[in-house]
């Protein structure tokens, strides 16, 4: 329960602060642009995706290959790079009968890496 004083002061405006509420949501990211955002997030949930990111951080690989690394079917891999390649996380290149599959670009790459460090930072 919020006590009578909490809630007054609370229902009072801050004064002098910058940037202010309002100009906060005047420069708010439009709701296509959360929804892409929260999907990046999304997909950095699970962890077999995050294996695979982590993988392509070293370089392009095959999905046999990440299979390998990964010790999973390559159904499941093909299965979670396609949901990647979906957000533009990783794209893929074809030589002849084999694809293989890269982080998309270095911003991935940056967002993951510093997100690593973060966690082990703690």
């Amino acid at each position: 329960m919020i006590s009578n004083e909490m809630q007054d002061s609370c229902d009072d405006t801050c004064q002098g602060m910058e940037p202010t509420a309002a100009e906060i949501k005047e420069a708010m990211i439009d709701n296509d642009t959360a929804g892409a955002l929260a999907d990046l997030f999304r997909a950095l949930s699970d962890p077999t995706r995050v294996k695979i990111i982590y993988a392509l951080l070293h370089r392009e690989l095959c999905v046999h290959d990440i299979s390998t690394a990964l010790d999973m079917g390559q159904s499941a891999v093909s299965h979670q790079l396609r949901y990647l390649r979906n957000l533009r996380i990783v794209k893929r290149r074809k030589a002849g009968k084999t694809v293989f599959y890269s982080l998309d670009d270095d911003h991935i790459e940056q967002i993951f890496v510093q997100t690593l460090q973060h966690m082990k930072h703690g």
